[in-house]
């Protein structure tokens, strides 16, 4: 089915709307569910609304929760997402962080309590449009093991990077520290599809290419035992030093079973004039000169940023398995 982003939103607002969400938390997590659809990750778009309105219905997560902050330092804010949705705490950080990033040079927002975070390169791109540097991290409920073992420790636990270029789009690097982000799993099982063997191991420990034992095992690390050491970076970001779950505390993002997530993200942003004042630009403009003279080199984000474009134009496609089980609820 083809539908225009607006109508998109429409419905996910809807949806949400009559499952135990606030109108101000549906319009939060609708726009950011089709952002993720329109960049074409659509294992953190459209197919989350069944999972996110069972656990609204459920009290897993609370959809009428509000985000709160303090300021204890200068440059630093705590945001609790009270058990609520990531996006409305996000938006919240968004509100306050560039500006205590442009007085201090640079800002950092811990939040706790929280739920999914999305597409983070969707979020550290809003900050580089303003002209900031930005990074962040977020833990996710555990589905990979330490490197070497079998038990589920961390998350996939990504992290985002974007940076401003002159008279450009941002460069926006987006990873999940798992070989591939969980959410495309959790995609092939809705649509009973096989997955690569490279992409996860089953409860035996041995590769499979069945979602659903996928699903039920541990997810094969990036870069084996260097993406383990990153995703235990993360942890400690994410988790330790927000005071959120740790991923081995949290339960799934995919049913409605347990007590809430409470996940933890870490957000850092740097004004590039606090750092290298006037010559930041020019030098982050020379450096993806460099990179794009080469013509079958491209710059990270762009197919994420051409993919929107083309959805702002034309709308998305969406499997109309998808749109009639988002109706029925």
């Amino acid at each position: 089915m083809h539908l225009t982003l607006a109508a998109a939103e429409a419905l996910v607002f809807e949806v949400l709307t009559r499952n135990r969400v606030s109108e101000a938390n549906a319009r939060s997590v609708a726009r950011a569910l089709v952002a993720a659809e329109a960049a074409g990750q659509g294992g953190h778009g459209l197919r989350r609304v069944e999972a996110y309105s069972s656990q609204a219905r459920a009290g897993k997560v609370d959809g009428f929760a509000t985000p709160s902050l303090l300021r204890p330092f200068p440059a630093v804010v705590q945001i609790d997402a009270n058990h609520g949705y990531a996006y409305p705490a996000i938006d919240l950080a968004l509100s306050v962080v560039p500006d205590i990033a442009r007085e201090q040079g640079i800002a950092a927002a811990a939040f706790r309590r929280s739920h999914h975070a999305g597409v983070l390169a969707l979020t550290v791109e809003r900050f580089a449009e303003m002209g900031l540097v930005a990074l962040m991290v977020a833990n996710a409920p555990a589905s990979m093991a330490a490197w070497g073992g079998r038990k589920p420790v961390f998350g996939t636990n990504p992290i985002a990077f974007a940076a401003p270029v002159p008279d450009a789009d941002p460069v926006v690097i987006d990873m999940a520290l798992s070989r591939v982000a969980r959410g495309k799993i959790m995609a092939a099982r809705q649509k009973g599809v096989p997955i690569p063997d490279s992409w996860a191991f089953d409860r035996n420990g041995q590769p499979t290419t069945d979602a659903v034992e996928a699903l039920a095992g541990t997810m094969i690390p990036s870069g084996e035992a260097k993406g383990a050491a990153l995703a235990m970076m993360v942890e400690i970001m994410a988790g330790a030093l927000t005071g959120a779950n740790f991923s081995f505390e949290a339960s799934s993002l995919f049913d409605d079973q347990g007590a809430a997530p409470a996940l933890g993200h870490m957000l850092v942003v740097i004004n590039p004039d606090a750092a290298g004042g006037a010559v930041a630009a020019a030098r982050m403009g020379r450096l993806a000169e460099e990179i794009t003279s080469d013509p079958d080199a491209r710059l990270p984000g762009r197919r994420g940023q051409n993919a929107r474009r083309m959805a702002i134009e034309n709308g998305i496609e969406v499997e109309d398995e998808l749109v009639s089980l988002i109706r029925a609820l």
